[in-house]
């Protein structure tokens, strides 16, 4: 039975308000939770989610207690709200709190994964022709210190990666790891990183995946997935704030005594003057200086997500993406961009005659928050489907269909300048 005694404000009405077995969203008392909701219309959750009342609240809330206490003092006086961020987020993804560090961003939590693995010459890193921009670059970055491999899997004619040939790759290859990315930050795909992680387990493989983007959007289960790692920032679709993210770390990767390369003395004890131990849990991943203001923010994003209800986020945050692109497609001059059996709510499209710049700023100006993309983001995506940069446009569960159809309005109309 869904636990509802911890909800506060609208969020929690709403939640009180509905028959037992259901999950409903009441936007507009979402929206009345949500400032930013009142000065713009925000299709850029894909790179910051407006914070909701209690995060600002916990954030705020912390840092006037510094100020009146003291930085260490404060931190100790909110020890339990701390601790919050880790049993929240276990709970969010289907773990215990011993699995998870707090990262400051998900490219921070990701670089410290990856050192954790003794990667040699020739030593295989599978991945695929979704991956995110700074996944990549730190691949060919460990080809050029360590002399790895790369190989990427093909993909599918609809797009998305081809399971099937990931596996052959797999047993011909034996890569050190096999990485993805759930959603990737160019386009609306879904990556099927459960089919991939069945395909790693029955090998015994080392999988990392990226879920940066569908952490706070999609219900993410790690015992499902069957991941070694997982990687994701608080700041997109779990709406919480800039600077923080997280790292789930297995029970295997655990008890084999892997660590990152430059461990601290928050995630290792120096037992004599040559030698240290690591702590036992995830903690070993993090550093000891903390942003508690937003680590406290975190815990209460996660916390408000985890009210709202993933399950109902994970039906209307996608449709809402699905009915712009229904909107955007008939227009002359626009071109949808996303592929793949299954989108998420990242709506890629390109503008015919039109630079990116002046675009988005024609949007800026009418209210309107979106973001771009370019080839250099996405050198596979994009020289795929030949294009040079994108506008995205990535709505959440407190945006409206209103504002779906005025943005695909706005659009409209800026195209039809560009080809005037």
């Amino acid at each position: 039975m869904r636990d509802n005694s911890s909800a506060s404000g609208p969020a929690r009405e709403a939640l009180q308000k509905a028959p037992q077995g259901q999950l409903p969203l009441d936007v507009a008392a979402l929206r009345a939770d949500t400032p930013g909701c009142r000065n713009v219309i925000h299709f850029n959750n894909a790179g910051c989610g407006l914070l909701a009342a209690p995060v600002l609240d916990a954030m705020v809330g912390h840092l006037h207690l510094e100020a009146r206490t003291g930085g260490y003092e404060a931190s100790a006086a909110r020890a339990a709200e701390v601790r919050a961020f880790y049993t929240e987020l276990a709970a969010l993804i289907n773990t215990t709190p011993d699995n998870i560090a707090f990262a400051g961003s998900a490219t921070h939590a990701y670089a410290n994964a990856l050192s954790s693995i003794p990667f040699e010459t020739d030593d295989v890193i599978l991945t695929t022709r979704d991956d995110f921009v700074s996944n990549q670059i730190a691949f060919l970055s460990l080809r050029k210190r360590f002399g790895v491999r790369i190989v990427h899997a093909p993909n599918t004619p609809e797009g998305g990666v081809d399971v099937a040939a990931m596996a052959v790759l797999m047993r011909t290859y034996r890569p050190r790891l096999v990485s993805a990315t759930h959603v990737p930050t160019n386009s609306g795909l879904v990556s099927p990183i459960v089919e991939i992680g069945r395909h790693c387990r029955e090998l015994d493989l080392l999988y990392l995946v990226d879920a940066c983007q569908s952490v706070g959007q999609y219900v993410i289960d790690v015992a499902e997935i069957g991941c070694d790692f997982l990687t994701a920032t608080c700041r997109k679709f779990l709406r919480g704030p800039r600077g923080s993210g997280f790292l789930y770390v297995s029970d295997r990767v655990l008890s084999a005594g892997r660590e990152p390369l430059f461990i601290d003395m928050h995630g290792a004890r120096w037992t004599e003057p040559g030698g240290y131990k690591p702590v036992a849990t995830a903690a070993r991943f993090e550093e000891w200086e903390f942003p508690y203001a937003t680590v406290l923010g975190s815990a209460a994003a996660t916390r408000y997500a985890r009210e709202v209800g993933i399950e109902a986020i994970e039906r209307r945050t996608p449709a809402l993406a699905a009915r712009l692109r229904d909107r955007l497609a008939p227009i002359p001059g626009v071109r949808v961009l996303d592929r793949g059996p299954r989108l998420a709510a990242l709506v890629t499209c390109g503008v015919a005659g039109r630079q990116p710049e002046p675009f988005k700023a024609a949007l800026d100006a009418r209210g309107i928050n979106s973001a771009l993309s370019y080839r250099e983001f996405a050198q596979f995506d994009f020289g795929d489907k030949d294009v040079d940069w994108c506008l995205r446009l990535s709505p959440h569960y407190y945006n409206t269909e209103e504002e779906v159809d005025h943005v695909a309005d706005a659009v409209a109309e800026l195209a039809a300048q560009g080809r005037r």
